[in-house]
């Protein structure tokens, strides 16, 4: 007979609520960085478009290109210590991340049935520097040239 152990959560229910409620949903520090670098480049945006399916972190109306700056855990980064499940609760996070995952692909398909080019940008490429200065060269690139629909950056790398 196999033994089932339970943990318990570290944190009173007060404790995880004000832990989770510092998680932020838009204005993170990656989107924060990923805007400051294309406006010191020279291009104009808005952000969190309400009109558009999903509210796109960036739309760049003149080139056609909306990025996304996505959350590695949240919207599970295949390949990506970052997108580890906890270990406690784990079909709750499994369902409430499948649910992120298909909505971003519902929004993605809408905004390319709109006609619109799609970038997503990882959070853990927005940690290092060089890793930065990097999708941000390939990003203003594939903003400027508009020949790929979709482009992902940093990739399916492991990091």
């Amino acid at each position: 007979m196999k033994a089932i152990i339970i943990m318990t959560d570290f944190m009173t229910s007060k404790q995880r609520s004000q832990t989770m409620s510092k998680v932020r949903g838009y204005n993170t520090k990656p989107e924060k960085l990923i805007r400051s670098h294309l406006h010191i480049q020279g291009f104009r945006f808005r952000i969190n478009s309400p009109n558009l399916p999903g509210k796109p972190d960036i739309v760049l109306k003149k080139h056609n290109a909306i990025i996304f700056v996505h959350g590695c855990f949240w919207h599970n980064h295949k390949g990506c210590k970052k997108s580890k499940l906890p270990d406690t609760r784990n079909e709750f996070w499994k369902n409430k991340i499948a649910g992120t995952v298909m909505r971003d692909q519902r929004n993605i398909s809408d905004l390319t049935k709109q006609g619109w080019r799609i970038a997503v940008v990882w959070e853990c490429g927005t940690k290092k520097r060089d890793d930065l200065g990097t999708i941000i060269k390939k990003l203003s690139k594939w903003i400027i040239e508009g020949k790929s629909k979709r482009i992902e950056l940093p990739g399916r790398k492991i990091l």
